[in-house]
């Protein structure tokens, strides 16, 4: 692409203020393709003088020109060799730092600009407001103390109500989700750095993945790599696409530059659960499949109640994949505030080029496009369900869908941390 069309790629890299190292690599990479032009040539004619030599050799003739010719040869295109590993070393190592090509429609600036497309919900008037740490530990349902003992800062306990809460939302969305086409899957959360570099996460979000040195392992903070990882190396057909798989798994973060943010409860934890959205289609059905993710992720918000808007996020904001991403952010009341618990990003082909994933038809073989999507991040939906739903009595109506799928109608009621069920 940079080949063919760098007016468009530098535009797309400079609006994500990215673009400074595009005139490097272009450099390298056209005296690399010069210097493989030599090389390729000097293996021609080291080929032509090894045949001469063998066949001066079963006439008789005298060889010790060619011979000599050849050391000559040898030792330049050793020469050769060395300079075009090392261009392409280069180029490559500025290549694999560049973020995707963001959409048209992705909003310019930074953190903070994200352009808000809709609200969801009215937030209920509550009165007292608690937050979900003084509403769990109320009914034995989080134990921050014991955790950090045994594992630090941003680590908790689960317990009881508030474990069975877990498990009911986790069945509820594998449900929902499945109804919806995508597969579940509980797959590997440790990965080689190959699948981390695939998916884009390193080199830049290297300081956020906690590293298993002894066996060169990675734990992945989300099962977005693990999934993209079914596409390493493999072409799939026409008729596989669109492929949808729904990753349930535990997910890991060292949270490195987040000191001092959400320090109170489980928003922002080193181990958390989610279940995760990942998509492998067509690419001119990536912007189609790209609003049935995030509107799964709606769907899921509505049945559970919980009011939430929708944001378009801007490019200085964008993880390196990504080329637009969409975040649901819910309603906190203790926070007065909405805070992500959801985002669907469409990656497009970037994924695809660095792991290699293909498909196959008619037309010939082309890159898919891969899309993620948080089905639901179990900690900060907790956080939104216990808050949106508390009662004036300190208990939580747990909303029917949750119910159906084992979690107590009430939390907080006096028998033991929740009321009967129903049935």
């Amino acid at each position: 692409m940079i080949r063919t069309s760098p007016d468009a790629v530098r535009a797309g890299l400079a609006r994500r203020g990215a673009a400074e190292h595009l005139d490097a690599i272009i450099d390298l990479d056209r005296d690399a393709r010069q210097i493989r032009t030599q090389v390729e040539e000097a293996r021609a004619e080291r080929g032509r003088l090894s045949k001469a030599i063998g066949m001066g050799k079963r006439d008789g003739a005298d060889t010790s020109a060619d011979e000599a010719l050849a050391r000559e040869l040898g030792d330049r295109l050793s020469d050769l060799e060395a300079r075009l590993a090392d261009l392409e070393t280069r180029r490559d190592d500025l290549l694999i730092e560049l973020p995707n090509l963001p959409e048209e429609e992705t909003p310019d600036g930074g953190e903070d600009d994200a352009v808000e497309l809709r609200r969801v919900g009215r937030p209920a008037t509550l009165d007292p407001v608690r937050d979900h740490v003084e509403i769990a530990e109320a009914m034995g349902g989080l134990d921050f103390d014991q955790a950090a003992k045994i594992s630090g800062a941003r680590f908790a306990y689960l317990i009881g109500p508030i474990a069975r809460l877990q498990f009911a939302l986790i069945s509820f969305v594998v449900d929902r989700v499945e109804r919806e086409g995508f597969t579940p899957v509980v797959p590997p959360v440790m990965v080689r750095e190959e699948a981390m570099y695939g998916t884009g996460f390193f080199p830049t979000d290297r300081a956020s993945i906690y590293a298993l040195a002894d066996d060169d392992l990675f734990l992945v903070g989300t099962s977005e790599v693990p999934l993209a990882g079914l596409g390493l190396d493999r072409i799939f057909s026409d008729d596989e696409l669109p492929l949808r798989v729904a990753g349930v798994s535990s997910c890991f973060r060292r949270e490195a530059g987040a000191a001092g943010r959400d320090t109170r409860g489980i928003f922002r934890m080193h181990q958390f659960d989610k279940v995760e959205m990942f998509s492998f289609v067509d690419a001119e059905d990536s912007r189609d499949e790209h609003r049935r993710i995030l509107a799964v992720e709606e769907g899921i918000l509505g049945d559970l109640g919980i009011p939430y808007r929708v944001v378009d996020i801007a490019l200085g904001d964008l993880g390196a994949p990504a080329a637009r991403k969409f975040d649901c952010e819910a309603w906190i009341p203790s926070q007065e505030r909405y805070r992500e618990v959801t985002s669907c990003s469409n990656c497009t082909d970037y994924q695809a080029r660095r792991l290699r994933a293909r498909v196959k038809g008619s037309g010939g073989t082309r890159l898919v496009h891969t899309l993620n999507g948080t089905a639901v991040a179990v900690g900060r939906t907790i956080i939104a369900l216990l808050e949106n739903h508390q009662q004036p009595d300190g208990t939580v109506a747990v909303p029917s869908v949750l119910v159906e799928h084992g979690a107590p109608a009430v939390l907080g009621a006096s028998s033991g941390g929740a009321s009967d069920r129903p049935g």
